[in-house]
């Protein structure tokens, strides 16, 4: 019989140490915010910083790192790379693009609350993001002035118990999953308690760039809730849905949730017919349906990637082409004022 001596042990236990995954706080924590360190990881060029420092004074660099793992190295056209890398062109000053596209300011009637659609509302739940996406029509949005306290949170919800109307609450952001578990819980316990409410609906971007983030006690509370549940997801290409991606949506479906997307149409990222048609093929494949495709809204900041309208329905056109009818996004733009989303 072999022995080994405890010294040998030792020696194999150091060679292979346990590897423990950081908690989705912790990813979140430790995501990138520095210009220069993005371009030192992707090994880009010392040309692209000075414009990604300029864009970053005007709207903060944060990319996690399951996000950057992938991304092309030494790629400055790689398409999940261009939409979190800040370039100069954000400073430049584009008529029609403006800090508030959408007028959110005119349907805010309390702290976090925005009322804009007949029969939902949607509740400011995080002022965060886990990745700061350089077309983001928020990306100016006054956040400090829309971060409740539980006390203005009781009254909000005091206001939806009167209202019959409502059938449905989207929780929203920044990115909503950005909040802890615990606010969460007790924000949608109240929810719930509204007899009126039917469904609960989350628009997110977390399970896509920290797929962690669908952890046990995330899927507690919402599993739980008596609400349906809509998780609509924010994905502009195929290669944003890796293993990790598909786990985090198997993990939500199997605690009752529809999964939607919803996806930007951006200049240089997803603006060919190939691309969006693997888009739609890979979202099916991980469980989840096309939902919108959005063209741009004209947020100051992000004029470079808008795409003309009749470029967009030619692309939609192509996609009915060679897709099955319920694999092909809806085509719109939210028109401020206007009582839904307008189709193109």
């Amino acid at each position: 019989m072999i022995t080994r001596s405890p010294a040998f042990l030792q020696r194999h236990d150091e060679a292979k140490p346990l590897v423990t995954p950081p908690a989705w706080q912790a990813q979140l924590a430790g995501a990138i915010r520095d210009p220069a360190e993005l371009c030192r990881r992707l090994g880009l060029n010392e040309a692209w910083r000075p414009g990604a420092e300029a864009g970053h004074a005007l709207f903060e660099v944060r990319v996690p790192e399951a996000f950057l793992s992938r991304m092309r190295p030494n790629d400055p056209s790689d398409p999940l790379l261009r939409q979190v890398m800040p370039l100069g062109e954000e400073a430049l000053t584009t008529p029609g693009y403006v800090t508030d596209p959408l007028a959110e300011a005119m349907h805010t009637p309390a702290k976090g609350l925005i009322h804009k659609y007949a029969g939902r509302v949607l509740l400011i739940t995080s002022p965060t993001c886990a990745v700061n996406c350089r077309y983001c029509f928020r990306r100016h949005f006054p956040y400090d002035d829309n971060s409740p306290s539980r006390a203005q949170w009781e009254a909000t919800l005091d206001s939806l118990r009167g209202d019959p109307t409502i059938r449905e609450a989207i929780l929203s952001g920044g990115d909503p999953l950005a909040a802890s578990d615990r606010q969460l819980a007790w924000l949608v316990e109240r929810l719930e308690k509204i007899p009126h409410l039917k469904r609960l609906r989350i628009h997110t971007r977390l399970p896509v760039v920290i797929p962690d983030r669908v952890d046990n006690a995330l899927l507690e509370w919402l599993g739980a809730t008596r609400l349906q549940k809509v998780v609509v997801l924010h994905i502009n290409h195929a290669n944003e849905i890796d293993d990790a991606v598909v786990g985090a949506c198997e993990r939500l479906k199997a605690a009752g949730v529809t999964l939607l997307n919803q996806s930007v149409l951006l200049r240089g990222i997803n603006d060919g017919v190939d691309t969006l048609t693997a888009l739609s093929e890979r979202l099916f494949e991980a469980g989840v349906l096309p939902y919108y495709l959005h063209v741009l809204d004209p947020v100051a900041g992000a004029a470079h990637f808008d795409v003309p309208d009749d470029e967009a329905r030619e692309l939609v056109a192509g996609l009915r082409d060679v897709l099955p009818g319920f694999l092909v996004p809806k085509l719109v733009r939210e028109i401020p004022g206007e009582g839904s989303k307008t189709p193109l």
